[in-house]
């Protein structure tokens, strides 16, 4: 079985606490040789980078998210700004816009999220994108702050084909997650039909969003087999080819 890549999860989420080593073990049996461990916060960023160092096949992206925007100080600057320069870290994220749970007023999001940007720029990383009912002001940002020399990925996508197409025409990569399962996601599996293959990733967002058959249960690497199964049904091609592609996108975005 060729490898598999999980594009974002959060390995350093306290869900995983209990049992890392079993969650790891199930993700190599699974075929998945690659995990981009993803930070949200100031100590999940320590932790991603940490874990980065303690398992040569998991890499760290560091970053403080939109939920946390409001308390992101000139402490939070410092920090996240230091661990971008770890060796282990392979991107900047996930960085963003959330409009559905509003924890943090929508301005000083937009300023937080151009701050990482500024940062990517600064360190020729790619860019990891969150966004969440917020795609108008997700769009805009992205088209002042271009060109980004890294590039840059709107993970867990959940936007329309024309947004697609923008991000695209931008230089970013299309990622899909365990929604494209759901029975009702027939927009998502439209992205997942027309998303050219080469700008493609897929991905987990573990512990959050489980795909079909195990939804309602905690989200894990080993799952991201099923994101690739799905669209490997949507576009009507072999498990392999689909698998394949986006490991090897994913490798050329992160520098794997």
């Amino acid at each position: 079985m060729p490898a598999l890549i999980d594009s974002h999860a959060h390995l350093n989420d306290p869900a995983f606490a209990g049992d890392l080593n079993a969650v790891l073990g199930r993700l190599k049996e699974a075929g998945v040789a690659a995990v981009i461990n993803v930070g949200y916060d100031v100590p999940s960023s320590r932790r991603a980078v940490e874990q980065a160092h303690t398992w040569p096949f998991i890499y760290a992206a560091v970053a403080v998210h939109p939920h946390d925007a409001a308390t992101f100080d000139s402490e939070a600057e410092a920090v996240i700004g230091g661990l971008a320069r770890d060796a282990r870290v392979v991107a900047i994220g996930e960085t963003g816009l959330d409009y559905y749970r509003n924890l943090s007023p929508r301005q000083r999001q937009q300023e937080v999220f151009r701050w990482h940007l500024d940062l990517a720029r600064t360190l020729r990383l790619p860019v990891i994108v969150h966004d969440r009912d917020a795609h108008g002001d997700t769009l805009r940002i992205l088209k002042k702050a271009a060109p980004f020399p890294a590039g840059g990925v709107l993970h867990c996508f959940s936007g329309s084909w024309e947004m697609a197409r923008e991000c695209l025409d931008m230089g970013f990569y299309i990622s899909l997650a365990g929604p494209v399962t759901f029975k009702n996601a027939a927009r998502l599996r439209e992205i997942a039909g027309r998303v050219p293959m080469d700008r493609l990733l897929v991905e987990t967002d573990c512990p959050y969003l489980t795909p079909e058959p195990h939804r309602g249960k905690r989200n894990e690497p080993a799952y991201v087999k099923l994101v690739v199964e799905a669209v490997a049904v949507t576009r009507g091609l072999p498990f392999e080819a689909v698998a394949e592609a986006t490991a090897a996108n994913a490798r050329r975005l992160f520098g794997l």
